[in-house]
């Protein structure tokens, strides 16, 4: 695409972003369409985010076999993410009435756009409201945009770390298994026993057992084990003696421990025994690896199962903690930016809710969100539950500032924000989801270094509020 980054510079939505932001959402394409080529049809399923560079699209609907004009797209203009909120087809017919240019972001873009560029929220938000009418629809389907984008920029992160593990440890693990095959074979080759050989047949899972039962070594203690070691493969002749000693000693082997295994083995033998060991004992700390950054990944995929309820209309029982606990784990790369500390005040045996899932996670994530933002990179966050009265208490507290007075009377006013990127609507959504949606209360009691956000929601007695 010819001079990509001036031609969105010319288009409302991104003439505010930064180069750096702007570099996010030039991972799109062009489409040209001339006269009469549709670009969707009613019944197409949703995919991707559009902007008009150049031309028209006119959008109809078919009405008793008759197409009726809904409305047209100029340049500047976009659509798509609506439908991209809802996951449901295309109501309408587009097609080019003039020659058309678009910019196209696929959806795993557009998402990834809005977690890097929060500004465009605000835009987004004020289309829907002209377009459809109806701010209380664009509210609700704004909140959804919350908290998918919140989501989707937590998965992104938090994936981040254990997918690349994933792949580091299985690239390295194939060149360590292949070294220790042939260091194998070098074995076989060794005058050995069978008593011997049964000897060095059982190292691995020796290793392994002292593996589990090392204890923590300081950096100092772990340094001079290293040097330790290390001469003592030197006077063997091991090769790379220095390479092979932190191995050795992550896993519970010292120069004690080798002492011994010297007085089982014929001396001539000892160095290839060792630096066999030590290949073996490396593929099974990368196999560990590989299983705990997956074992992460599961997590988070779990995480995400319980705190994506947002198309389960039907009012149901809803346990709290798990709300809370899976929204912290996708907002967990706020939290690692700093040095910022939880604390879960958690009820034992906190009674259930009769709500909506999806709808009080956006709630948590709001007031969560809110938190880390006003503590920065240093501070503490503490969540606290509790029965009281017929109804679960749940307070989102934190050591910051504070809120001032004169904000603190606007702060559940619809787009009132204190933020310069925020859109102002996320307190203001809590508000409407605890209050008219599940008949509950909240408030805010904020002095400086003490912030509480208290949400009271009914107990669910059976299957009834």
């Amino acid at each position: 695409m010819q001079g990509a980054a001036d031609v969105l510079r010319r288009i409302p939505l991104f003439e505010q972003l930064s180069d750096e932001q702007l570099a996010y959402v030039e991972r799109g394409g062009e489409v040209r369409l001339q006269p009469g080529d549709y670009i969707k049809k009613a019944g197409d399923p949703p995919e991707g985010f559009y902007v008009v560079i150049e031309g028209h699209i006119e959008w109809t609907s078919k009405v008793r076999q008759q197409d009726v004009f809904v409305q047209n797209l100029g340049a500047g203009e976009f659509w798509g993410h609506e439908l991209l909120l809802t996951g449901k087809p295309y109501p309408v017919s587009g097609r080019a009435v003039t020659p058309v240019r678009l910019y196209v972001l696929e959806t795993d873009d557009f998402w990834r756009m809005l977690s890097d560029c929060p500004s465009i929220l605000r835009t987004l938000v004020a289309s829907l409201v002209d377009r459809w009418g109806n701010p209380g629809v664009a509210e609700q389907q704004h909140a959804k945009l919350i908290s998918l984008g919140t989501m989707a920029a937590g998965l992104a992160h938090e994936l981040n770390n254990p997918a690349a593990a994933v792949g580091r440890s299985a690239k390295e693990a194939r060149e360590v298994f292949r070294r220790s095959s042939a260091k194998a074979v070098e074995l076989g080759a060794l005058t050995m026993s069978p008593e011997e050989r049964l000897v060095v047949a059982g190292l691995p899972e020796e290793a392994a057992a002292r593996a589990e039962n090392a204890g923590e070594l300081d950096s100092l203690e772990r340094s001079d084990l290293e040097d330790e070691v290390a001469l003592w493969l030197e006077d063997r002749g091991v090769a790379e003696a220095w390479d092979l000693s932190p191995t050795l000693v992550g896993t519970g082997l010292d120069a004690r421990w080798l002492d011994e295994l010297e007085g089982r083995l014929p001396e001539s033998s000892i160095g290839d025994v060792v630096a066999w060991l030590a290949s073996e004992v490396a593929g099974d700390e990368l196999l560990r690896e590989i299983r705990h950054a997956s074992t992460r990944i599961s997590e988070l995929v779990g995480a995400v199962k319980s705190y994506s309820h947002m198309d389960k209309a039907a009012s149901r029982e809803v346990d709290v903690h798990a709300g809370l606990n899976s929204t912290l784990m996708l907002l967990g790369h706020k939290l690692k930016k700093g040095d910022v500390e939880v604390v879960r005040d958690y009820e034992k045996d906190l009674p259930h809710v009769c709500g909506h899932a999806g709808e009080l996670n956006q709630v948590w994530t709001n007031l969560i969100d809110n938190a880390i933002d006003a503590v920065e990179v240093h501070g503490r966050i503490t969540l606290r539950t509790a029965s009281e009265d017929g109804r679960v208490l749940v307070e989102v507290a934190d050591d910051g500032p504070g809120i001032p007075d004169d904000a603190r009377e606007r702060i559940f006013e619809p787009f009132y924000t204190t933020k310069d990127e925020g859109t102002g609507l996320g307190l203001d959504i809590s508000y409407r989801v605890v209050v008219e949606d599940h008949k509950g209360d909240i408030r805010v009691l904020s002095e400086p270094g003490d912030t509480r956000f208290q949400v009271r929601l009914p107990i669910l007695h059976g299957d009834r509020l």
